[in-house]
């Protein structure tokens, strides 16, 4: 487990987190486990829980959903198997058999898609599918939770007993009831039940007429309840079997706990196991909320590369309030191990610090955190904080005197593997000697190659970043115009505190301001404001860089569509040239072979037909020969492809001279009024035929050598009967 005080898991508000995740358990146990979750430093523990936890979340996102796992608890069970001749209450078989139930479930579900949750599947590798337990159950309990009547021999005989002695006494009561009634001996009410007894209800004076046990009687002393003597012999035998039946149950349950004893070591592994599937589903569904997922961890190379990283607490609240969250981009490697964070009050720098802070402890609990998925983490052995006021009345410490108490500690225990992040490092002291102090402190963190983040507004530690080559500056941007925050980290120069602006922004007066100005030192002045323009320069660089990059990537977007347009055209432009000289060279030859039909024609000469014909075809063959077979090939292949789309696009203009004259038929021809003997055609046909019957829509046309039915709205009049006659 992770070194860490619990003041740095109260800054971080790490128990915040684990309250949030503990939300999701579906039992008071996995709350509970939740709930006294800490960070652990073994990598290969951490990054195991880290994957099962993924897992789980991967499996919100596909059809192999993994099965429903809510259980009992039965670990005061345990102690109870481990006593010679205790035996289980009826209660804790039902729960043990439910959660081997469960337990099945679950392990047949990862032991069939152990390919999909390898580390889940590896979780259950020491359970097996117990059968047994169940069987042993409903052989004795019924699903209404009793005891079955057939769990043993003698239990049946008791039961059977106890059942017809039942009805021996209802009759028994009831004959009583007719008889007593009859009499005038009873009440209005005639009976009621005392102590799950029935019994007459009878009139005080007549108490005596009536043999049996008296049970009672009302408060005004009215009625005496009787139970008669006939029932109440067969009511003490009933108690007898009830007992016997008592002591059959317990006989019963003895040898079933005897039975379940051995399984002491499987209940307390299965009970673990779902204990822990719980454990996870809440780190996943809280994962899920806050959008957490698993970066890639370093082995390595130490590196945290935190991109686009949110505070998942901050991110929780501003989601309810519809509010914007800022993340963050944060880089810590061995040649960058220290951050110096510089910017002005209320910028977001103690968050950014808690931000890394707290997302290192839940990586290092198993929960996936908010970040980009292109993210690295490392992990640490000690995750030291100072933030916030520390004062400690108890001890009767100042706030200064609490830190260097802390630092001193601080000092002691970094190392390599310690992570520390200070806020307002130096501050609660003269600001000068204070922060010659602050620096020296800072120096020795380096040479003891520590990780870590702190917020200052010194310009000395800032300076310091930019001598020593593995410690760099960062700032929290700050907008010059409107003097408001933009809660952006850029990591590489120092920030400015802008005290004076924002002073002048509040309105303080100007003479005020600058009498102030006047009394510290000119270099610390010039120093904030040389600081406080370079950030005000790269915010507008920033800007410009941003229009300029959107001006090119548009600009290159254009210059693709243009090339590829232009690509087009010349294709298209070459294969018309093609085809236009291909038909060039057609209207040529057929120009020639038009004026060898004329001579024929006019001489009627066949020999010198045929040797121009032959003549001609040499000369053609001739051209073909001076080009390569494959010129001839590519060339062929080009015409087809030209053909082709020639081909295509008459189709396509075809199709729309169709739809013009359908259209024009339609607006023009009006409908035609037919009538039996007209001699009609369709549209679209040349074959006219006579109309033999019309029936609505319908007609029959008769074609001489058969009929058919047509539709009356594909037909057209050729001639009528009217011009027939």
């Amino acid at each position: 487990m992770v070194s860490i005080p619990d003041k740095t898991l109260e800054d971080l508000e790490y128990n915040e987190v684990l309250k949030h995740c503990s939300a999701f358990s579906i039992t008071p146990m996995g709350k509970e486990v939740v709930l006294s979750l800490r960070p652990l430093n073994k990598a290969e523990e951490v990054l195991n829980r880290l994957k099962m936890t993924s897992e789980y979340c991967s499996s919100f996102d596909n059809e192999n959903r993994i099965p429903n796992h809510e259980f009992d608890d039965i670990s005061s069970y345990f102690q109870l198997l481990k006593i010679e001749n205790s035996v289980l209450e009826l209660e804790a078989f039902r729960n043990l058999a439910r959660n081997t139930e469960t337990s099945n479930a679950l392990v047949r579900f990862l032991d069939k898609f152990k390919k999909y949750y390898p580390n889940l599947s590896n979780l259950s590798r020491e359970l097996f599918e117990e059968k047994q337990i169940k069987t042993a159950v409903d052989s004795v309990i019924d699903r209404h939770g009793e005891i079955r009547n057939d769990a043993s021999d003698t239990l049946f005989t008791i039961r059977k007993q106890i059942q017809q002695l039942r009805g021996k006494i209802s009759r028994s009561f009831n004959k009583a009831l007719s008889q007593f009634s009859n009499a005038d001996y009873l009440d209005d009410i005639r009976e009621s039940v005392i102590e799950n007894r029935r019994v007459l209800a009878v009139k005080a004076m007549y108490r005596r007429k009536i043999k049996g046990a008296i049970m009672g009687s009302s408060k005004t002393g009215s009625i005496v309840f009787i139970e008669p003597e006939t029932t109440n012999a067969l009511t003490r035998e009933l108690q007898n079997l009830e007992f016997e039946e008592a002591e059959e149950i317990k006989k019963i349950l003895s040898q079933l706990t005897d039975f379940f004893r051995p399984f002491l070591p499987y209940f307390e592994l299965q009970y673990a196991f779902l204990l822990e599937i719980d454990v996870i589903h809440a780190k996943a569904r809280y994962a899920e909320e806050i959008g957490g997922l698993l970066p890639k961890i370093t082995d390595n190379q130490k590196q945290i590369a935190y991109l686009k990283a949110y505070h998942p607490l901050l991110l929780q609240a501003h989601n309810l309030e519809d509010k914007v969250t800022h993340p963050q981009d944060i880089h810590l490697d061995s040649k960058n191990r220290i951050v110096v964070i510089s910017g002005p009050n209320a910028g977001g720098k103690s968050i950014t610090l808690k931000t890394v802070g707290l997302l290192q402890l839940m990586l290092q609990t198993g929960i996936l955190i908010p970040v980009n998925e292109k993210s690295k983490a490392m992990l640490f052995e000690q995750i030291l904080t100072d933030i916030g006021d520390n004062q400690s009345i108890e001890n009767h410490l100042s706030t200064y005197s609490y830190r260097l108490k802390n630092m001193k500690s601080f000092l002691r225990k970094c190392n390599e593997n310690t992570l520390f992040l200070i806020d307002e490092f130096g501050t609660g002291s003269d600001p000068e000697l204070g922060g010659a102090l602050a620096e020296v402190i800072l120096e020795d963190f380096y040479e003891k190659k520590a990780y870590g983040l702190i917020t200052t507004h010194y310009s000395n530690l800032k300076a310091l970043a930019n001598e020593l080559p593995a410690m760099i500056n960062a700032n929290m941007q700050f907008d010059s115009k409107t003097l408001e925050p933009v809660f952006k980290l850029v990591m590489g120069e120092a920030g400015s505190s802008f005290t004076f602006e924002v002073a002048q922004k509040n309105g303080l007066p100007f003479n005020l301001i600058n009498r102030a100005k006047k009394k510290i030192e000119r270099g610390k002045v010039r120093f904030d404001a040389t600081i406080a323009k370079l950030q005000k320069e790269r915010s507008a660089m920033i800007k410009t860089g941003k229009s300029l990059k959107e001006k090119e990537t548009k600009a290159a977007v254009e210059t693709d569509r243009m090339v590829e347009m232009n690509s087009k055209l010349k294709s298209k432009l070459i294969s018309y040239q093609e085809l236009f000289d291909y038909n060039q060279k057609m209207i040529v030859l057929g120009n020639k072979l038009n004026e060898i039909a004329e001579r024929f024609f006019q001489n009627n000469k066949k020999r010198p037909l045929i040797a121009e014909l032959i003549k001609l075809v040499e000369s053609e063959n001739s051209k073909r020969k001076r080009k390569s077979s494959f010129k001839v090939k590519k060339e062929r292949e080009k015409k087809k492809k030209i053909n082709e789309q020639v081909k295509k696009e008459l189709v396509e203009v075809r199709k729309e001279k169709k739809k013009k004259s359908k259209l024009e038929r339609q607006e023009i021809k009006p409908k035609p009024k037919l009538k039996i003997g007209d001699r009609v055609r369709m549209f679209d046909g040349r074959s006219v035929g006579s109309i033999d019957s019309i029936e609505k829509n319908k007609v029959i046309v008769n074609y001489g050598v058969f009929t058919t039915q047509v539709n009356a709205d594909l037909l057209e009049i050729v001639e009528s009967e009217k011009i027939k006659k």
